[in-house]
């Protein structure tokens, strides 16, 4: 299962967050055989509702899973983000987390041209971790309340 996580400025718009996990999913190649590019896409709970991401979910059919990031270790380190919510990388982190324990990134954070929007890949066995918050494909099925 294939979980992108998307951080993004208050100010960011569809435009550059379709434009940034399109080039995620380009760098991550095809997923295997009848598996699908993405299964979910996550954020920040207080992100999760924000129009543009639940804009993208629907062009995509995809949930959107609200999880948090505080302590999740991530590759990339910027000291804000850390001060802000407690991990290096808001878009690895969520994907991380999303894709469930021993998930590991496939694509690490790629910023947009607008440098507004980031995103990042997970791949894990488990199920989808994280509250669902869109009306995508998904089911809820091993989902965390």
């Amino acid at each position: 299962m294939r979980v992108a996580g998307l951080g993004f400025r208050r100010a960011a718009s569809q435009a550059a967050l379709t434009e940034v996990l399109g080039a995620a999913l380009a760098v991550a190649g095809p997923a295997g055989a009848g598996d699908a590019p993405l299964d979910a896409l996550a954020t920040l709970p207080h992100k999760a509702q924000a129009a543009v991401v639940q804009a993208v979910a629907l062009a995509l059919g995809l949930p959107v899973r609200a999880v948090e990031v505080a302590g999740q270790h991530t590759p990339t380190r910027s000291e804000r983000i850390t001060g802000a919510f407690g991990t290096g990388s808001v878009a690895e982190a969520a994907a991380l987390v999303a894709a469930g324990p021993g998930a590991r990134l496939i694509v690490g954070r790629m910023v947009s041209a607008d440098g507004m929007a980031t995103a990042a890949i997970a791949e894990g066995r488990a199920s989808v971790q994280g509250r669902d918050s869109a009306k995508g494909r998904g089911t809820g099925k091993g989902v965390r309340q």
